[in-house]
């Protein structure tokens, strides 16, 4: 009777910690790096050996290059990468004209991937010699967090973004599946394609009257004259969350940053002068980063969140001061151990209730770094732009099996589409990225089985660190 009973407690327990859906979805977004650039200790030990990457994976094998790297500039058209700091002193070119450079097209229209020696570097004096072609170098430790997400959560081998371009667009992609201007324009294939140009540093609605962005048509030609001030009109995801009474946050460290989204939709920012005044943006809008952490220990994470860090902890070239990884395990610690035995409160992971949270980790752009994946091309009108380079992208979850390795093709839209499959919302309403795209990745979860416990993530430094740092935030790039 006594084994029976047991058994009978352990099926319920089961029960119990399977899901339909996640009740929070918090899309973590980093800067500028690829797959071959950030995460060569996946093929390297402690994490992984050389067999455990491949550029022509089969199985759980990671796809990353990491030698012979294509380089047409080199007369044996192949160059071997070499190791450089995550706080690197340099920065890469990466607006859509060194997409174009690096991608270099063949007559087919497929990208060679073999013209990063064209990519600009500055300062020149800190550039050395084929800056392009390097890898982090992780002998200190400081990537752990990420390769340690990697081998016991999910990976995508196949996540590329979907502009061929930098931050602006690449933001407007992920909060809102476009980086058109209506919904017109997307479906005609007219996107913006770069960051603000002009006098002044402000962004979207709220930036100066001298501040362009310029668009890009269906064929991919950007004319000079193709320009537009910043502010959109067009719904986004929180137009299909809100009338179902799901709850949304955006953290930012700025208010007029290229990476506040939400400052260029002209409906949730409602701009008057050098503010956004709107209801959603005041209701929505949090301008330090690090008050996610401060939400989760307070139970007061909303539904769908949306984090953007500052310079500091960004990862971009040049301006990062190494604490992404950290960053990022902090935040996932934070939910992880947001319900213990002894600490009865939230359960964000889902340790002990039908609550669970599913995490994306995912680049921005590749930031002008080598990486051996050609991207597709998208059919006429949207192709003109879509799709850009390969981005590391992290899934984790309670019901994400240790080691998931997907080669599926997915892009930014793959992100918005998996929030409204959550949330009960036809896959594809927004008509835009999310429409095109051909995946949701619901791959990375298995609901049918019991919720994984969490295991802290070890880094360097913890959640106390941000929550007390008193540095002031840098924006998270300084394009």
């Amino acid at each position: 009777m006594k084994i029976l009973a047991l058994l009978i407690l352990a099926g319920a327990a089961s029960l119990q910690a399977q899901i339909r859906n996640f009740s929070h979805i918090v899309v973590i977004v980093q800067e500028n790096r690829t797959p071959d650039n950030l995460f060569q200790g996946l093929c390297t030990p402690p994490y992984g050996t050389s067999t455990s990457c491949s550029i022509t994976p089969t199985g759980k094998q990671y796809n990353i290059q990491t030698s012979n790297w294509l380089d047409k500039s080199s007369p044996t058209h192949v160059t071997q990468p070499h190791v450089v700091p995550l706080a690197n002193t340099y920065d890469l070119g990466h607006a859509h004209f060194a997409w174009v450079k690096q991608c270099d097209r063949n007559a087919a229209g497929v990208c060679t991937m073999d013209g990063a020696s064209k990519l600009t570097c500055s300062p020149g004096k800190n550039c050395p010699a084929k800056p392009q072609f390097a890898y982090v170098d992780n002998s200190t430790g400081a990537l752990n967090p990420y390769l340690e997400l990697a081998t016991q959560y999910g990976w995508a081998n196949s996540m590329f973004q979907t502009n061929q371009g930098p931050s602006f667009p690449a933001h407007q992609y992920i909060f809102g599946a476009t980086s058109a201007p209506s919904l017109a324009a997307d479906h005609a294939g007219t996107f913006a394609s770069e960051n603000m140009s002009g006098k002044g540093r402000a962004a979207g609605c709220i930036a100066e009257s001298t501040r362009l962005v310029q668009l890009i048509d269906s064929t991919g030609v950007e004319a000079p004259s193709n320009k537009m001030f910043p502010c959109f009109e067009h719904n986004t995801v929180i137009d299909l969350l809100q009338p179902r009474s799901i709850t949304w946050r955006y953290y930012a460290p700025n208010a007029n940053d290229i990476w506040t989204a939400p400052n260029a939709i002209q409906h949730i920012c409602m701009p008057n002068g050098t503010n956004c005044t709107g209801a959603d943006w005041k209701a929505n809008l949090d301008l330090k980063p690090a008050d996610v952490l401060t939400d989760v220990a307070n139970c007061n994470l909303r539904q769908v969140t949306w984090v953007i860090p500052s310079g500091q902890n960004s990862d971009h070239a040049y301006t990062n001061t190494g604490g992404g990884p950290a960053w990022v395990a902090s935040i996932v610690n934070a939910l992880g151990t947001s319900w213990s035995a002894t600490n009865h409160k939230c359960d964000y992971w889902g340790n002990n209730s039908n609550d669970a949270t599913a995490i994306f980790v995912v680049w921005d752009d590749w930031g002008g770094w080598y990486d051996h994946r050609a991207p597709a091309t998208l059919p006429p009108p949207q192709g003109g732009y879509q799709l850009g380079f390969r981005v590391p992208l992290l899934v984790v979850s309670a019901y994400t099996p240790v080691k998931v390795v997907d080669n599926t093709p997915h892009d930014f839209g793959s992100i918005v589409r998996f929030i409204e499959q959550n949330y009960g919302i036809p896959e594809g309403a927004l008509t835009f990225a999310d429409a095109r795209a051909t995946t949701n990745l619901t791959n990375f979860f298995d609901l049918n089985q019991a919720a994984r416990p969490f295991l802290n993530i070890h880094a360097q430094v913890g959640a106390a660190f941000f929550l007390n740092d008193k540095r002031p935030m840098t924006d998270p790039d300084n394009d």
